[in-house]
């Protein structure tokens, strides 16, 4: 059957809050454009462009979906990256995934800026099958692990390509890689994505990979969006970034909070420390990735050890920050420990000893899930 374009420019996509326009299409970014200019390294800027979470959803007939993108992953030393996955979910039900061929990728041989070298590819084009013979509601999930530049998208000559709204909450969640989620193996598959679908909530995944430092820019992004629920997933790049030390976190956290809640006073929030890391627990960062292929804590002299942070002094501030503020009178402000979502019982499912594997995302899922949803800050009051 012919074939006819839909604007790129005009996609119904979910999960994302910028739409760059290039000479080719649309590269999809999970922050707004106004952030741009505070973005202060490379890495910002990539992990904020792989949609984590970014859905197009909309209701058709057509049979048949074509959509044309350039793709790019990172690659970071010699880790090996699976190809992308778009996954294809029709009224509410993971039906097929579709996985792209050909990607560029930005190689990521060292820690400085100068080391990161771009292995050209081409562009791919994925040719969905849509099931059903009448108009229904459809959802291309986007890779949560690549840049996505969409280039071109078709359906069946005389079908539309309509929006759907849903009168659904919207969870709004910040976190590090740990809710990017890079090592899950397709984009339903990672734990907030998980999470949602199994709470039928819609969701913002603000979860960038090594760049959950309490910066006021996410800050007032997400003070500033539409958000029924509230998650900040904070400590583990703070460490591992050694990024700051206790008199520069506490306050950190407390102004976070405090730009979150002059947008949303009563919002259910629910604050959780970090999840396991072994090398951490006792040992400030930075952190590392060895020759092993496993992340382990740099040594530094004890002249040096002073206010500098492991991830159980984090716990620990983080326990007091929203304690005080409890105190204080926001009674809509929880405490979620991580290791409760993924801790010493763990341990095994760390293949680079900081990464969940796949069934270790499906355990913090259905933990979370549990905590906050099931009875917890989340529950649905009738």
């Amino acid at each position: 059957m012919p074939r006819q374009d839909v604007p790129v420019d005009r996609l119904p996509v979910h999960g994302v809050l910028d739409q760059d326009l290039t000479a080719d299409g649309v590269v999809l970014r999970r922050l707004p454009a106004w952030t741009r200019p505070q973005l202060v390294e490379p890495a910002q800027e990539i992990v904020s462009t792989m949609p984590a979470g970014g859905v197009i959803r909309f209701r058709t007939a057509s049979r048949v979906l074509e959509l044309d993108a350039m793709l790019t992953v990172l690659r970071i030393r010699d880790q090996e990256r699976p190809s992308p996955v778009f996954d294809l979910v029709v009224d509410d039900v993971v039906v097929a995934a579709a996985v792209a061929d050909d990607v560029m990728t930005y190689h990521l041989q060292g820690y400085r800026p100068e080391d990161l070298v771009v292995v050209p590819g081409g562009p791919d084009t994925l040719r969905f099958e849509l099931p059903g013979s009448t108009e229904q509601v459809v959802e291309i999930w986007l890779p949560h692990d690549t840049v996505v530049e969409v280039r071109g998208v078709r359906i069946d000559e005389g079908t539309t390509l309509e929006p759907v709204d849903r009168a659904r909450r919207r969870w709004v969640h910040h976190g590090s890689s740990i809710s990017h989620c890079l090592e899950a193996p397709r984009p339903t598959e990672t734990w907030p994505a998980l999470v949602a679908r199994r709470a039928g909530v819609d969701s913002l995944n603000l979860g960038l990979g090594g760049q959950c430092m309490l910066d006021q820019f996410v800050a007032r992004t997400i003070r500033d969006e539409r958000a029924d629920l509230l998650s900040l997933k904070v400590g583990i790049n703070v460490v591992n970034g050694d990024t700051m030390r206790e008199r520069t976190f506490r306050p950190a956290l407390h102004g976070f909070l405090d730009t979150v809640r002059d947008g949303h006073p009563d919002t259910p929030f629910l604050v959780v420390t970090p999840i396991i890391c072994p090398a951490a627990e006792e040992s400030p960062g930075p952190s590392v990735l060895g020759d092993d292929g496993r992340y382990g804590v740099v040594p530094r002299p004890v002249e040096l050890a002073a206010g500098a942070l492991t991830l159980r002094r984090v716990r620990e501030i983080v326990t007091e920050v929203v304690t005080v503020r409890q105190q204080a009178g926001d009674a809509h402000l929880h405490l979620l420990d991580g290791l409760t979502l993924f801790g010493e019982r763990d341990a095994d499912l760390l293949p680079d000893a900081l990464h969940p594997n796949a069934e270790g995302y499906q355990r913090i899922a259905d933990r979370f899930h549990s905590a906050a949803f099931d009875g917890g800050p989340f529950a649905e009051r009738r």
